[in-house]
């Protein structure tokens, strides 16, 4: 399971033209559900209104070399390591879902498209399986202890709203993965069948709910904390200023 890849052994049933093909839609499906999204809920429109008018409000002008670093610090901040969390263990959960959930997409991709019918490299199984452990790791971790709901509200886990519909189809086919591949490693065929059916069903509700799940915020929260910093940073916000940087310029 860990260094054999489960997509070369469906291969007998499963062309890999429509493997491919499967993940080229799904990748579609990600990109038209984030621009519906932005769309239907004008985002597009709200933050260019947004930066007009802080534009228009601005107390100093900052120069190209400073908007890029403004960018970096983005960047570096609110996508590599959360810094937006406030609470460490939402943090800690969030980077493992997040970088869990690239190496796995990636992996999936890279396994397909390279090595859709002969052994993948170790390595690659390997990396798939262990980015699937880490969303899972993170993802059940904030599914039960986490949520607000529930560690505010004292509501149960299975107390569920359109919210969260992305850490429930995300979880559904991230296990289903792990099932599918556990249980055809094992020579459990018929089984592994129809958790293959199962996972396939969860993965494409991930991908094609985007406009009515959070999957769409990954997209846009860089850009609202770019335009943050950025509002700080020309004196056109009209929130407080943060205090690390009150301590910074005292």
């Amino acid at each position: 399971m860990f260094t054999s890849s489960p997509f070369a052994e469906i291969a007998t049933f499963v062309p890999p033209i429509a493997m491919q093909a499967y993940v080229i839609l799904m990748i579609l499906a990600v990109a038209g559900g984030a621009l519906f999204d932005v769309i239907h809920k004008s985002s597009g429109k709200f933050f260019a209104l947004d930066w007009k008018r802080s534009q228009a409000r601005a107390t100093r002008q900052i120069g190209m070399f400073e908007t890029v670093w403004l960018a970096i610090k983005t960047i570096g901040k609110e996508m590599i390591t959360s810094g937006e969390f406030c609470n460490p263990m939402r943090r800690i959960s969030h980077l493992l879902m997040f970088y869990g959930f690239l190496l796995y997409v990636i992996t999936t991709v890279i396994i397909v498209f390279a090595y859709p019918t002969e052994p993948s490299p170790g390595i690659l199984p390997f990396l798939w399986t262990l980015g699937a452990i880490m969303v899972l790791i993170g993802g059940y971790w904030f599914f039960f202890f986490l949520r607000v709901n529930v560690a505010h509200e004292g509501h149960s886990p299975f107390s569920l709203m359109w919210a969260d519909l992305f850490i429930v189809t995300l979880l559904g086919s991230v296990t289903l993965a792990l099932l599918w591949a556990f249980t055809q490693a094992a020579g459990l065929t018929t089984l592994s069948t129809v958790l293959f059916v199962i996972y396939v069903f969860f993965s494409t509700l991930l991908f094609v709910s985007v406009p009515w799940s959070k999957f769409a915020h990954m997209f846009y929260k860089p850009v609202v904390a770019f335009q943050k910093r950025v509002q700080e940073a020309n004196g056109s916000s009209s929130l407080p200023m943060p205090a690390s940087d009150r301590k910074g310029g005292m």
